[in-house]
């Protein structure tokens, strides 16, 4: 069984943003839309705080 830590939910107008480690040892992040999809990338950030901050861009993007 895999652990991932998760490090921050937030909630902004509708959308949830999720930054989380995995156990590959990297932050990533994804993003569920108001209507349910799942979205983010397979990229490694070395920092949660870089990776919050990438999707949070995401969220600010997507207006």
């Amino acid at each position: 069984m895999s652990k991932i830590k998760v490090d921050e939910v937030i909630c902004i107008k509708g959308s949830t943003l999720i930054v989380f480690y995995t156990p590959g040892q990297c932050w990533e992040f994804r993003i569920i839309s108001r209507t349910g999809g799942i979205f983010g990338e397979q990229k490694i950030y070395y920092t949660a705080e870089a990776a919050l901050r990438t999707g949070l861009e995401w969220l600010r993007d997507e207006r």
